[in-house]
């Protein structure tokens, strides 16, 4: 069965700078079974409802402005599939939670940069399920929950987000043996609990863990960790790192 994978996907110019989190994604990528599908929450769709992509062949999106313009030319030409978006559906729905179908949902960079470093071909399926954010990592865990038993079909639940995102305290001289202090003890902070599998404190993050709010301005890019630890199993650390100083780039397995 596959695990379920917590992947910080960093700036969008990893596509092209791949730096250590592109081998230790296309790692990741070699050491598992290849999976028939991928149902991926990115943190770059919120969303006030949830929402389930499901179009024939997704777009490409460049959601962001200021790079490169060989980062626009960057494609990831991954199809999509609408019986395994209306399988996510139903399983959302038996568990209570009502998801819409959305075949307009282009791929954003929180999708395309880390698939395109584990799996440049594209050519595995992607479903992508939203990230209602306003409610927080109480309903990520129980949408990964929902969606656990499609690890059985050989389906891989990936959380895309990062566990430090405060793009204001980035140092963008900074090497990658440079890390801020406070960025350093909430990831660790992070990592005790999740190895504990402490999940009062996790869901409780923002009150309870050192820095959770200079961390995390806002939490959007720390609540696809939930759907990856709710939809998987035993805890561990694929990959650590920081970059620019304090945006964390761990990579964390479940399962």
């Amino acid at each position: 069965m596959l695990p379920c994978l917590f992947i910080s996907h960093g700036s969008p110019m990893l596509a092209l700078e791949p730096g250590a989190s592109g081998p230790a994604l296309a790692r990741l990528a070699r050491e598992l079974p290849t999976p028939k599908a991928i149902v991926i929450v990115s943190a770059h769709w919120e969303s006030q409802d949830l929402r389930v992509s499901s179009g024939a062949q997704p777009e490409t999106w460049h959601d962001f402005g200021g790079f490169p313009a060989a980062l626009f030319a960057v494609q990831y030409p991954a199809p999509g599939q609408p019986e395994l978006a209306a399988q996510v559906a139903e399983l959302l729905k038996a568990d209570g939670l009502v998801a819409q179908l959305d075949g307009q949902r282009p791929f954003d960079h929180g999708v395309w940069v880390p698939l395109s470093l584990m799996y440049p071909r594209a050519d595995i399926p992607v479903v992508q399920v939203s990230l209602p954010s306003h409610a927080g990592p109480a309903l990520q865990t129980r949408i990964g929950h929902a969606l656990a038993s499609l690890r059985k079909q050989d389906v891989l639940l990936i959380g895309s987000g990062s566990i430090t995102h405060n793009l204001r305290e980035l140092d963008w001289h900074a090497g990658p043996e440079s890390v801020e202090p406070w960025a350093r003890e909430f990831r660790d902070w992070m990592i005790d609990k999740l190895a504990a599998n402490d999940e009062a404190a996790l869901h409780d993050y923002r009150q309870q863990a050192p820095n959770a709010v200079r961390s995390h301005p806002s939490d959007e890019h720390l609540l696809p960790l939930y759907f990856a630890r709710g939809a998987g199993g035993t805890f561990s650390v694929a990959h650590t790192g920081f970059t620019l100083g304090a945006l964390g780039m761990d990579i964390y397995r479940f399962g």
